[in-house]
């Protein structure tokens, strides 16, 4: 069962993550904010090991945002961070800089953080459309008369 809410988005498969939710119950919030947690960490250690031109310390750090990204149903950001991983091991191997993990490395923070706007507005629905729906008034809108 897809959620209509971002069905149009093909950023997440909406059924590997209501198999997911499924399967974490209660705990799946939690281990969503840990997942926000740790992909911040790894798509910053992603992006010092390409300013440093280290191989190697982009292995690591893409291997875990790969495997959590698809926990999720986050296919294009988990394919990404493989793309990135495997630069960093084929270079490793072939003792080479990996300048061609430039390009994959610069779409991953946007794509991370679209991605996990999705997710969580996914996972907080009452939040999300509390923040998509204007209170009243606002600019451009008629304040409601008391009298009204």
């Amino acid at each position: 069962m897809r959620n209509v809410s971002f069905e149009g988005s093909s950023l997440v498969d909406w059924a590997a993550y209501n198999q997911a939710r499924s399967e974490l119950g209660t705990g799946f919030v939690r281990i969503l904010g840990y997942f926000r947690e740790d992909g911040v960490k790894s798509v910053i250690a992603i992006e010092a090991a390409m300013r440093a031109n280290n191989a190697a310390a982009l292995v690591i750090p893409a291997h875990t945002l790969k495997g959590e990204s698809r926990q999720f149903g986050a296919e294009p950001l988990g394919m990404l961070a493989e793309k990135i991983e495997n630069i960093g091991r084929d270079c490793v191997e072939a003792q080479d800089t990996p300048e061609e993990a430039l390009a994959p490395v610069a779409r991953l923070r946007p794509l991370f953080e679209e991605t996990l706007t999705l997710l969580e507005r996914e996972a907080s629905p009452v939040v999300a459309t509390a923040v998509r729906r204007p209170m009243g008034g606002g600019f451009g809108r008629r304040g409601v008369s008391a009298g009204a």
